[in-house]
């Protein structure tokens, strides 16, 4: 019954008229909009209604939460649902926004099993319950160009793809058992293609900070998916393929 009600008042929320203030925010600050389908943006202009009518956003650091940071936000968090089963990131209670770099308190696990805590500067974060973390500032420059293979929106909400059935390890919820042997399959093999292209300083398509752990590898590669598609089809086949089936999306081929 829950899941009915929560259906039709979804269904409810998209049909309601899009803002134009909120289409000149797209149009303003989110130019890869105006490159999809007309089918597409009709979708993604649905999902972000539905996803501003049920995440609340707060402000830290000063920074007054504005239509402008909600729209932009959403659109680019959005653009990862396009044509798929969503329960618009089920986890997330909350998206803090600082105004630019913020300083958090960080764990990371080296090689060897050796935990570094300390104070580190950030863009971004995302919580396997609760809050995503972004600077404003990096969300505007990663939906500004959507050709550097970097974008903030884009990494942080694909940990929480990663994280919808508990901490992230770069194995989202795929859409069917049959997928998952593929995946760790090619995936583990890139992974580890990337560490050595890393220790030798060989220059890739996708982002070093993919070698840090499977997680941030699955997070880099999706922003590449979407921002360099063409060169990740044409240099990583099969792993473009598992991003393609699994985002159900192919920007290769717009």
């Amino acid at each position: 019954m829950l899941a009915f009600l929560r259906k039709r008042r979804r269904d409810a929320v998209r049909r309601e008229p899009f803002p134009p203030t909120w289409r000149e925010i797209l149009d303003r600050n989110v130019p890869c909009f105006s490159r999809l389908p007309a089918e597409d943006q009709q979708e993604l202009l649905g999902h972000i209604q539905v996803f501003l009518d049920e995440k609340p956003f707060e402000g830290c650091g000063g920074l007054e939460i504005t239509d402008e940071i909600r729209v932009t936000v959403a659109a680019q968090a959005c653009l990862l649902l396009l044509h798929r089963e969503t329960d618009y990131y089920p986890e997330l209670e909350v998206v803090l926004v600082y105004p630019s770099t913020y300083v958090a308190r960080g764990r990371e696990v080296r090689e060897g099993g050796i935990v570094v805590e300390g104070d580190r500067a950030r863009l971004g974060e995302s919580w396997s319950r609760g809050s995503v973390v972004l600077a404003w500032d990096g969300v505007l420059a990663g939906a500004a160009d959507m050709s550097d293979g970097h974008n903030l929106v884009l990494h942080e909400f694909a940990h929480q793809l990663d994280q919808e059935e508990g901490p992230a390890d770069g194995a989202p919820e795929l859409p069917e058992r049959s997928m998952y042997a593929a995946w760790a399959r090619i995936l583990g093999r890139e992974y580890e293609r990337l560490l050595r292209d890393e220790a030798t300083l060989k220059r890739t398509v996708i982002d070093p900070y993919g070698a840090t752990n499977p997680a941030e590898f699955f997070a880099v590669v999706t922003e590449a998916f979407f921002e360099k598609p063409r060169k990740l089809r044409a240099k990583h086949p099969e792993l473009y393929e598992q991003l393609k089936a699994f985002y159900c999306q192919d920007p290769a081929g717009r």
